[in-house]
């Protein structure tokens, strides 16, 4: 049984395989079949992007508005959002992030994370449609009137209410915006006074409109996060979409009911969502418009029922703003999953938890990150001891594997077979090293995603010159520091008996080294204060089993 040969060729494959996944997500954030181009999108005007959500809903987008000259722009400040609101059918059009800031060298500029321009579209929109609907099947849409162009949350203040304003004959409708102090959520609620002689009936509808772009500039290498559709359903609590996918003929009306749901538009660090009331079953859809080549995904409730000279309200949830998991888990069941930990959420839960306790005290993300890392080694210890006592048995073994190969040759068989009969006779287990590092690898995977998808480490700085631990290091040193902290540990490791298998073991720190020169630094540091201590950790415990060996 030739082990070491048999782990060679499964970190060739997963060397292969990463670097597959690399291209892929390169390919996916560059789709040509969502590519808009600037007339195009340009035609999108504030006033032009009209369609509900599916069945009995407006679905040109492109057709015209009513009243679309005399509309106007109010713009709400918070001090973590800055809105901006058309009065015409009182959509909102942006939403920046002060608390959020575009880059690094930008500090004092927010990061946008809904608007339109000439190139981009993301906006979203909500409204009434059916019977006694505000929006038409033409694609018109109410001018609501506001008692001003510009609203601010003062810090006196923990609540702001934004009321928009129409009169449908006898029928007063307000749609009301609620934010709150330090809060990403708005609330959109419609009030429905009905005044007349007859009873009025619309449906609530929401949706978030995207052009399917990525505008972050990648390489094949470097980490390509999921940019797309997330919801829930009855069989699945969290559900992705690529654009891509829905993008396709067979795919593109994606509908289903549900209650206590949500549905949002993901990307890196960010996120939009609609939750609507929980208690109503909600009819949820995605799809693409074949003719601006734009994604919609919304829900719609069912018939809101006004008796004559009666009132009633209808409400829902709009998030714009980080993807924090405490936040995100308190507005709705399984919204926090949005930020993707992948299968082993459920580890990584408990290490994010623990990384943001010890940032309590140390004030660093790199320092966090670190001792994230150390406490993890000292909880394996046990596993990592057993490991490195067989490496050091096998280490011992060398010289006499190397005998074996040379009295042999190229009889591989017989050689498995000495090589099997000489492992009995010194006890030892050539899969004893491998196995507690096995063990380990969900660890150290969900240890990945935790610093992949951490907002809270986005801009944040280390020491010297790292200045973004989401971003790569733009001196490459800590990739070459770990390139050298993973030579260093295979040469402590035994070495195969084949010299061509032994010459490949030495290239994987390169071709390691190479892969992370593009990966997050915070990442990297991670892996390379692993290797340290591991490092450290081998040469304590070989240190023991020497001066046990040498007392026997």
């Amino acid at each position: 049984m030739d082990w070491q040969k048999n782990i060679l060729i499964v970190a060739i494959l997963a060397v292969s395989l990463l670097l597959v996944i690399r291209y892929k997500e390169f390919s996916d954030a560059h789709p040509t079949v969502n590519n808009i181009t600037s007339s195009s999108t340009a035609t999108q005007s504030n006033s032009s992007i009209n369609s509900t959500v599916e069945n009995n809903s407006v679905t040109d987008i492109n057709a015209p508005v009513t009243n679309a000259t005399q509309s106007k722009i109010i713009h709400i400040k918070t001090d973590s959002m800055n809105v901006s609101i058309d009065t015409l059918g009182g959509d909102i059009l942006e939403v920046s992030l002060p608390k959020h800031s575009v880059s690094l060298d930008k500090p004092n500029e927010p990061f946008i994370l809904l608007d339109q321009r000439d190139n981009h579209t993301y906006i979203t929109q909500s409204g009434l449609f059916g019977v006694n609907g505000t929006n038409g099947v033409d694609g018109s849409k109410p001018l609501f009137s506001a008692e001003k162009e510009s609203y601010e949350l003062t810090k006196n203040e923990k609540e702001l209410t934004v009321n928009l304003v129409y009169q449908q004959g006898l029928v007063k409708i307000t749609k009301q915006f609620i934010f709150k102090t330090g809060e990403y959520q708005i609330g959109v609620k419609y009030i429905i006074d009905n005044q007349s002689d007859n009873t009025w009936s619309a449906k609530f509808f929401a949706r978030i409109i995207h052009d399917g772009k990525r505008f972050t500039k990648v390489s094949a290498l470097e980490m390509n996060p999921f940019l797309g559709i997330a919801t829930t359903t009855n069989d699945e609590n969290y559900k992705k979409y690529h654009f891509e996918d829905i993008a396709k003929e067979n795919n593109s009306n994606v509908s289903f009911s549900h209650q206590n749901g949500w549905i949002s538009l993901v990307q890196h660090y960010f996120i939009s969502a609609w939750i609507p009331n929980p208690n109503s079953m909600i009819q949820y859809s995605i799809r693409q418009d074949k003719s601006s080549l734009l994604y919609v995904l919304g829900f719609e409730t069912p018939d809101l029922v006004v008796p004559a000279k009666q009132q009633q309200t209808v409400d829902a949830i709009f998030y714009a703003g980080p993807k924090d998991t405490e936040k995100l888990e308190a507005i709705s069941p399984y919204l926090d999953l949005t930020v993707d930990y992948g299968l082993l959420w459920w580890i990584v839960k408990p290490l994010f938890a623990l990384m943001k306790f010890i940032h309590q005290f140390l004030g660093n993300w790199g320092l966090a990150i670190i001792g994230l890392t150390l406490i993890v080694k000292l909880v394996f210890y046990k596993l990592s001891k057993a490991s490195y006592v067989s490496m050091a048995k096998m280490k011992k073994l060398q010289p006499k594997l190397a005998e074996l190969k040379e009295r042999y040759g190229e009889d591989r068989q017989r050689f498995s077979q000495e090589m099997m009969k000489l492992y009995k006779t010194e006890k030892v287990n050539p899969l004893g090293g491998c196995l507690p590092l096995l063990i380990q690898m969900p660890v150290f995977i969900a240890l990945y995603w935790v610093l992949m998808e951490s907002v809270e480490l986005r801009h944040s700085p280390f020491y010297l010159w790292i200045e973004d631990l989401s971003r790569m290091d733009p001196y490459f040193v800590l990739p070459v520091l770990y390139g050298i902290s993973q030579w260093i540990t295979m040469k402590f490791s035994p070495q195969p008996p084949d010299p061509m298998q032994a010459k490949i073991m030495q290239m994987l720190p390169f071709i390691f080294t190479f892969m992370f020169l593009w990966f997050p630094s915070g990442l990297v540091l991670y892996w390379l204060t692993n290797n340290v201590l591991q490092i450290i950790q081998q040469q304590i415990i070989t240190k023991q089993i020497e001066k046990a060996d040498a007392k026997a």
